[in-house]
């Protein structure tokens, strides 16, 4: 169990095998939230657009509800001009 002690200024250090284990380091983005009556951190991605790419594959496509959108529009559109 590590114990860390807060600055004056809130800072804390993490202690080094704890960022070994996690792969933080210098200039590492971490998302902090409180659960509960503590605090999470968590590192964050270095790069969220590659982490994140293919994600949703299992869901429905926002992008092909769109599109279809659009194709109801665009018909809807073309009834109004030549009607």
């Amino acid at each position: 169990m590590n114990i860390i002690t807060s600055s004056s200024r809130g800072q804390i250090v993490i202690p080094k095998n704890i960022r070994n284990e996690l792969r933080i380091g210098p200039g590492k983005k971490l998302l902090i939230k409180i659960e509960g009556d503590h605090a999470v951190l968590t590192p964050l991605p270095d790069d969220p657009v590659e982490h994140f790419c293919g994600y949703f594959k299992d869901r429905s496509s926002l992008t092909k509800a769109l599109l279809d959108e659009r194709t109801k529009d665009r018909d809807r559109e073309s009834k109004k001009v030549a009607g």
